[in-house]
């Protein structure tokens, strides 16, 4: 579901002053832990960085975006990838490769 128009987007309080003193200073960047906040066509223009649970990732908010949420474009999860395991030698092949040098040691003789 979602929500009611006559409520309007959901926007942070903190992000909303975040978002004007850094316009008023000149200054792009936001770190917020806000995922749930709506883009609105105030944060255009801005790079804010979204917490993902465990580092901020940096969102530029373009045209597109607008409606969308901040979340949406920070992704929580890794992607998962199979590691390729090492061919195991052969017995026969220890085997052979192996050379086993003994160092005779000769007394000498007073």
């Amino acid at each position: 579901m979602s929500r009611a128009k006559w409520k309007g987007p959901f926007i942070s309080n903190q992000l909303l002053l975040d978002c004007k003193k850094a316009k008023s200073l000149k200054k792009p960047e936001i770190y917020t832990k806000s995922r749930n906040s709506t883009i609105v066509p105030f944060l255009i223009n801005l790079t804010i960085y979204v917490y993902n649970g465990k580092t901020f990732s940096k969102v530029k908010i373009t045209e597109q975006m607008i409606g969308h949420k901040l979340g949406e474009f920070s992704p929580t999860r890794k992607k998962f990838s199979f590691k390729k395991k090492k061919k195991k030698k052969k017995k026969w092949e220890k085997k052979k490769n192996t050379k086993f040098k003994i160092k005779i040691k000769k007394k000498k003789k007073k």
